[in-house]
């Protein structure tokens, strides 16, 4: 069984609409899928009424946080989307990605990069627009030759010359926010170090403390020293180990399957969950 369990679509950063994602899966092999927009669960429905036969739809967001002065993010997976605590939250995080577009393009612009609110919105579309975004704009103006390129300190990276900071929910609250509308929450990429700052282990340690479900490990971002040392942490604390592609698209150059989770642990995944079911056609 393959089960790629973190991917995005045009309802946020990614290229695919959900149509073409479920497609594209289908042609990779797939068998469960997770679409984890970023703090949105807009491309659910449409996802879900394009599956094929035999393939299964894990819904899921990925939500912008801050654990210990770290922006990270956290996968929360089949929770009630109608929950309304949680469904407020994902309007304020959507909410701020407009004026912080924004504010990145000014400070763009104050560097002689010659992008506009214009073009990123366009090629944002409907989606949640992003710092991707910005970057596919940097590309279409010439100033760099590739999305990841934009995504360095000379830049927009955390901590770069046009970062500007977002609304970030506390780790520690979206663990029990996602608890507490029946969901699974999974750290995401803990130690991306090309990323920018990374948390300490402790941090690790207390957010499983306080009930972190799982913690994604096989992941482009991390290299074998890293994943090795999480498998390590993940063991020692009880977690859901995950594995995924993180797929975007074309705004990146991972494909979907390039890292996998295994049937065991997406096993623990469903069986904990409470607020949804995985969807199948």
């Amino acid at each position: 069984m393959r089960i790629d369990l973190h991917t995005h679509s045009t309802a946020s950063d990614g290229s695919d609409t959900p149509t073409e994602l479920i497609r594209n899966a289908a042609a990779a092999g797939l068998d469960v899928l997770g679409l984890t927009d970023h703090d949105t669960v807009g491309g659910h429905a449409e996802a879900a009424a394009e599956l094929p036969a035999g393939m299964t739809l894990v819904t899921g967001t990925e939500f912008s946080c801050r654990l210990d002065g770290v922006s990270i993010h956290m996968l929360g997976y089949l929770f009630d989307p109608e929950e309304p605590r949680l469904a407020a939250q994902r309007e304020l995080l959507r909410d701020d990605r407009v004026p912080r577009a924004k504010a990145i393009i000014d400070k763009l612009r104050a560097l002689d990069v010659p992008v506009t609110w214009e073009q990123v919105s366009r090629l944002a579309g409907d989606g949640a627009v992003g710092r991707p975004h910005i970057a596919a704009a940097m590309v279409e103006t010439g100033v760099v030759g590739s999305v990841a390129d934009a995504f360095t300190l000379e830049w927009i990276a955390d901590g770069g010359r046009a970062h500007v900071d977002k609304h970030e929910l506390d780790g520690y609250k979206a663990v029990r926010m996602i608890h507490d509308a029946g969901g699974v929450a999974i750290f995401a990429h803990p130690l991306a170090v090309l990323r920018g700052q990374v948390v300490s282990d402790s941090s690790i340690v207390k957010l499983a403390e306080a009930g972190l479900d799982g913690v994604e490990i096989d992941h482009y971002d991390h290299d074998d020293a890293n994943r090795a040392k999480l498998r390590g942490l993940a063991a020692d604390l009880g977690l859901i180990v995950t594995g995924a592609s993180d797929y975007h698209g074309d705004v990146k150059e991972v494909r979907l399957g390039n890292d996998l989770t295994s049937p065991e642990q997406y096993a623990r995944i469903v069986d904990q969950a409470k607020g949804a079911k995985p969807l199948t056609a």
